[in-house]
């Protein structure tokens, strides 16, 4: 029997997609947040729905970056 390495085991996967929904939420409730204290300040609904699609983006930007550095070390 082989010995797994750390990033082989399921444990670690499920982990790591609980790292991504939570990075995603994170960035989407600020974008919120962001976007509707400028909608008060300026009146306009456009902000909080770009602050929530720009946390959005930020988000899955940030949960490409952990896949990146997860993936840095592997052979595959």
């Amino acid at each position: 029997m082989t010995k797994q390495r750390k990033k082989d085991r399921p444990i670690f996967a499920i982990a790591l997609m609980g790292v991504f929904g939570i990075q995603v939420a994170i960035f989407i409730v600020l974008g919120y947040w962001v976007g509707s204290y400028v909608s008060d300040l300026t009146g306009s609904k456009g902000w909080l729905i770009g602050g929530v699609l720009t946390g959005l983006a930020i988000g899955i930007g940030s949960a490409i970056l952990v896949v990146l550095k997860v993936l840095e070390g592997s052979d595959g």
